[in-house]
């Protein structure tokens, strides 16, 4: 453990130093760089009040083994003394867990909303249906989580399934717990259009992206088309008369983002701009993540959106998790936006791979 305390203790020199800044008046005056701090001093607050109370733990466990050692003839004290003895000593094993797991390397993405693009893809109708479900199953949980969901572009086909319906979520650490949510769904049911009720197997992707405020990346005006026209839907003259919807082509890589739901052309092409920048970004992004992965020592997977991660089986009411290997038989809740289980048991198997590669060094 003696190598972890280092590392703690230089995170707890880091906190002391940062409150210090805060406390400046001259940084108090340049809100950006207070923003900053205040951010850094508050992602390294936990982790600092937790080693505190460890070493409060220690001290007392130290404190009780003198007492063992100095009344050995009062019976009362000793018999306190070892009680106490045995529930500061199992604390302590659960605070030095705590303590690797605060020190474990930061998604710096974590903290970002998303933006999630759901495409049906094997199966036709059976593929685009099961696209909808997926929108369903996350809009009831992000409601749930307290999060706002926006639709930026959806491609409805005619039986009310999604060729594809492209989200912004946007709440308190959305990246941190749907990040694992990318790759290829797996769907095996029986399709209303089945007459002789068999199984069918189905699939849909899913894409998540952090939202970059910041996107260092320029997109040069000869890379871009950019074509207006009239929007579509409810908002009666104005949107039948106006050419307010934007549709933009990122032509080097073939992205394209199409925007309606603003007020105006302005509106719309200033958004379209800045989702299609954190789709290009992450577009080039994912071409290390490979590599990236491989770094992480993630138990949970690449993020490729080729890769099979889920499978849904309607029949046996179950769902299955390729990955970790979970399987759960409650699929009627988890459609139901119930996905605490699953996520959960992700972050611990990549979590605990992780403390695995930090005790291999």
């Amino acid at each position: 453990m003696d190598e972890i305390f280092e590392k703690v203790q230089s995170v707890v020199d880091r906190y002391d130093e940062v409150s210090e800044m805060i406390s400046d008046p001259d940084v108090i005056a340049d809100t950006k760089r207070f923003l900053v701090l205040s951010k850094e001093e508050g992602s390294l607050r936990e982790t600092v009040e937790t080693f505190k109370h460890y070493k409060q733990v220690v001290e007392s466990i130290e404190e009780n083994e003198e007492i063992l050692r100095e009344e050995a003839n009062d019976s009362e004290l000793e018999e306190l003394a070892k009680e106490e003895l045995k529930d500061l000593r199992v604390e302590k094993e659960s605070l030095e867990e705590q303590i690797k797991i605060l020190l474990l390397p930061k998604d710096p993405n974590d903290d970002k909303n998303i933006i999630m693009e759901i495409h049906g893809a094997a199966g036709g109708d059976e593929g685009a249906l099961f696209a909808a479900d997926l929108y369903d199953m996350y809009l009831r949980y992000a409601e749930k989580e307290g999060w706002t969901v926006e639709i930026i572009d959806e491609n409805k086909t005619e039986i009310g399934g999604y060729k594809e319906i492209v989200l912004m979520i946007t709440g308190d650490n959305v990246y941190s717990k749907l990040k694992f949510e990318n790759g290829a769904h797996r769907v095996q049911r029986v399709p209303e259009t089945e007459s002789a009720g068999r199984v069918h197997t189905s699939t849909a992707t899913v894409g998540v992206m952090p939202e970059y405020e910041d996107v260092d990346i320029e997109i040069e005006d000869k890379d871009l088309r950019v074509d207006v026209y009239r929007s579509s839907g409810a908002g009666g003259q104005h949107i039948n008369k106006t050419s307010s919807a934007v549709r933009m082509t990122h032509l080097p890589t073939g992205i394209v983002v199409a925007m309606q739901d603003q007020r105006s052309q302005q509106q719309n092409r200033a958004k379209a701009m800045e989702i299609l920048k954190t789709r290009v970004y992450d577009y080039y992004a994912s071409q290390n993540e490979a590599e990236y992965a491989e770094q992480r020592k993630t138990a949970v997977g690449t993020g490729d959106r080729s890769e099979r991660i889920r499978t849904y089986n309607y029949p046996q009411n179950r769902v299955t998790d390729h990955r970790i290997g979970l399987s759960l038989n409650k699929l009627d809740r988890i459609m139901n936006g119930e996905l605490e289980d699953v996520i959960d048991a992700l972050l611990i198997a990549d979590q605990t791979a992780k403390l695995e590669a930090l005790k291999q060094g």
